[in-house]
């Protein structure tokens, strides 16, 4: 019988996966785990059916976004709360966050400052219209960003999420060059792999295949080539030295189509839901080099790399380059509230502030723009990375967390590993002609097994933990994946 390890590691520091898979020998992986009475934590097997849970058809309603669903409904992932690193389920077990929720909790869950200001605004102002109205505290937290953001970035359009972030991106880009008169620049280019969201512009420029195959005809875009080389950059950390060139890729897509047919650039400075892929060290300042060269613009996606995930407020920074437009969300409430927006170079900005003043210069927004409670969420956010300096402590525990995840490199199942700030992609071998599934059996095995919550993208396991993460939590992660991995057949 498996025996399950207490949820806190005795052993201080970060651990090796050597050290962690020792932990196998604890367990008699030749005999099947038991069926548990419901309530208890061992997972239903992958057949069992809706009955085998209480209430099953309660869950029938609800159509989940980016979800296998009817495997999910078959045994659900519930949480009931949560709080700093950990959710918890609604029978009492503890559950160790490696993902930040989704990519967004990025100062842990539940923290205080955040509830008490969500709270306190529902009890002041509910709601107020961002069309021909406004509130101080939206335009406060306008200027904050501002601030934080590199270069003349510094005009702040508000959205709700990150899809609709990049969807506001576009649609700038394309206004911006017919105000400039240039009309005729329509087109876009992006990179294979990217994911810029499920809207109708994000799954246009996105580069994953699977989201985009049920909705095409989509809009005509322009591909760059990954700039992940798996026989160049296997088992990396940080920035690949290899792969910078790769930039050079948009003088191609320029010389076919010609420089006055092109808008914009997006990429993300790491590709971040396809598996983690650092973009090579010179990749980025190449590539606006070339944009400003050839008058497109250049979108950076940050919707996962802002708010400290790489170690500062934006991506930008640690690279040294200022886009002509950065895309936020996730992050910048610290999950607790849905916000996002773009923040856009005043140059662009100012082309729109044209025309007679009683007309909107720009027909586009949406009816939860700056919503209250959710700029009240970002305003407390900013307040706690700041006061708690996390996006400094992220960049100190890069190393720290890179040394744990790559200490599972000869865990079973691993063919690389791919680690960058507090962000790392674990690709597992495939099983013949079943593609995705390992990754399935070990987001089960973690969840259900281990108490660990990680991400899925096929066969690659992602890991994105807050920023309050300790070199124990780190520990205690690469532990129990080690020990997921070692009952995968």
């Amino acid at each position: 019988m498996r025996q399950r390890k207490p949820s806190g590691l005795e052993t201080p520091g970060v651990i090796s996966g050597v050290a962690a898979l020792e932990d196998l020998a604890k367990f008699d992986l030749d005999q099947p785990a038991p069926i548990a009475p419901i309530g208890k934590t061992c997972m239903p097997p992958l057949d069992a059916s809706a009955a085998a849970w209480p209430d099953a058809t309660e869950l029938d309603a609800y159509w989940l976004p980016f979800t296998a669903n009817r495997a999910f409904k078959r045994r659900p992932r519930l949480v009931e709360r949560a709080e700093g690193m950990h959710y918890f389920t609604a029978d009492g077990r503890k559950l160790l966050d490696a993902m930040s929720g989704l990519w967004c909790c990025n100062a842990g869950h539940c923290r205080q400052p955040i509830v008490d200001a969500i709270a306190s605004q529902a009890g002041r102002l509910d709601y107020a219209p961002a069309f021909q109205m406004g509130h101080a505290p939206a335009f406060t937290l306008a200027k904050r960003l501002a601030a934080l953001a590199p270069g003349d970035l510094d005009r702040v359009f508000f959205a709700n999420s990150g899809s609709e972030a990049v969807e506001t991106a576009l649609k700038l880009s394309l206004a911006y060059h017919k105000l400039s008169g240039a009309s005729t620049r329509t087109r876009f280019i992006a990179r294979e792999r990217a994911y810029h969201g499920s809207c109708f512009g994000g799954t246009s420029v996105g580069g994953i295949p699977a989201n985009r195959n049920l909705f095409e005809p989509l809009l005509d875009v322009d591909r760059l080539p990954s700039a992940y080389l798996r026989t160049r950059q296997v088992f990396s950390r940080g920035e690949p030295q290899g792969g910078g060139d790769l930039a050079d890729d948009v003088s191609c897509i320029v010389a076919l189509d010609g420089t006055a047919t092109i808008a914009a650039v997006i990429v993300e400075p790491m590709t971040g839901s396809a598996g983690v892929f650092a973009t090579p060290e010179g990749y980025l300042r190449r590539l606006r080099e070339l944009t400003s060269a050839h008058g497109i613009l250049l979108i950076f996606d940050e919707v996962i790399t802002g708010f400290g995930r790489l170690g500062h407020a934006f991506a930008a920074e640690r690279y040294g380059v200022v886009p002509d437009m950065i895309c936020f969300a996730k992050g910048v409430t610290s999950g607790a509230a849905a916000l996002s927006g773009v923040l856009v170079r005043r140059e662009i900005h100012d082309a729109f502030m044209q025309g007679p003043e009683h007309v909107p210069e720009f027909a586009h927004g949406f009816t939860y723009s700056g919503h209250p409670l959710a700029v009240a969420a970002a305003n407390a956010a900013l307040d706690v990375y700041a006061g708690e300096g996390l996006f400094e402590r992220a960049r100190e525990l890069e190393p720290v967390f890179a040394d744990a995840v790559h200490g599972l490199k000869d865990a079973p199942h691993v063919i690389d590993i791919r680690t960058i700030g507090l962000a790392a992609g674990i690709d597992l071998a495939p099983i013949d002609r079943s593609p995705g599934l390992r990754g399935m059996r070990a987001l089960d095995a973690a969840f259900f097994d281990e108490d660990l919550v990680i991400r899925a993208v096929g066969d690659t396991l992602v890991l994105a933990p807050s920023l309050i993460a300790t070199a124990d939590d780190f520990a205690e992660i690469t532990a129990k994946i080690a020990r997921s991995l070692g009952r995968l057949r």
